[in-house]
């Protein structure tokens, strides 16, 4: 017998929050969430016709012990790292940055004629891999395959696996899915799931519904977290639907989080906290970059 179909557990409408130099943008989950979203730690939208809601970007900060998932939705974003990593990152670019030991990064978006918008989410790293040497992975829009179902839906495959495709993004110590999916008016979408892993959606644009105990529909800017089971299944409105379906296996560990670092003892923030004042928290860096 198939395992049920993964019902909605918990709802997110997300909270407006100013981050970086003054950029305003939607927290959909963070700290306060950490055990329901395991391995997951933050999710932020940032979307905005108005520039002076983003052009102040984030400035040169410091991550330690985490990836951050950064995805474009329309728009460009300058970045640049401690790694000698520079570029802009465009419309339906992802850049996915394993910060390990420590690395310091700017992101700051250009002026865009319509709306600038897109989302950053946080992967956490196992305690294994918190002080490993940085890396870094920019694809552009064009690496990322898309599928396009029986029943009509458009699958972009950031990482994991959907039909035939897999994602660019490959050896990621929780083996995530990270899934940009269109499903037409009226359409429906199904994504088997690894039993044991956290599973969620996040609505971009459109309404509809996921199966399960609680079908009530989804609105666009709304996140959901899914319990135990196997498959998801989506069903469009009148309108298109489209959402980011993540899921990922938890660490089951404990976190310290402080700020733009999250390590799993208190002692290990202290440290870094030390490392950052000291001017010897980058471990590994391109001397040429100037901070």
């Amino acid at each position: 017998m198939s395992d049920p179909v993964r019902s909605i557990v918990r709802r997110f409408a997300g909270v407006p929050t100013l981050e970086g130099a003054g950029v305003r943008l939607r927290r959909s989950f963070s700290n306060n969430e950490v055990p329901l979203f395991d391995p997951f730690l933050l999710l932020d939208r940032f979307g905005s016709s108005n520039p002076e809601d983003y052009l102040a970007g984030f400035p040169w900060h410091p991550h330690r012990g985490i990836e951050t998932v950064t995805y474009v939705l329309n728009g460009e974003v300058a970045h640049g790292d401690t790694l000698g990593n520079s570029g802009v990152i465009g419309s339906g670019d992802v850049q996915w940055m394993n910060s390990g030991s420590g690395i310091i990064h700017q992101e700051m978006p250009h002026r865009t004629e319509g709306t600038m918008s897109g989302f950053q989410l946080w992967v956490n790293l196992p305690a294994r891999e918190k002080m490993s040497v940085p890396a870094y992975r920019g694809l552009t829009a064009a690496e990322i395959p898309e599928v396009t179902t029986d029943a009509g839906s458009r699958v972009k495959v950031v990482a994991g696996r959907f039909g035939t495709a897999e994602g660019p993004v490959r050896g990621i110590p929780v083996d995530p899915t990270y899934l940009d999916v269109t499903v037409p008016p009226g359409g429906s979408f199904e994504l088997p799931t690894h039993a044991g892993f956290t599973v969620f959606a996040h609505t971009v644009e459109g309404t509809g519904r996921f199966e399960g105990t609680d079908s009530r529909p989804v609105d666009a800017g709304e996140t959901v977290l899914f319990g135990p089971g196997g498959s998801v299944r989506a069903q469009a409105a009148e309108t298109a639907l489209r959402f980011l379906l993540v899921s990922g296996r938890p660490l089951h560990e404990p976190v310290a989080w402080y700020g733009p670092i999250v390590m799993n003892r208190q002692d290990e923030l202290v440290q870094a906290m030390r490392e950052l004042r000291a001017g010897d928290f980058v471990k590994h860096r391109r001397p040429t970059l100037e901070e």
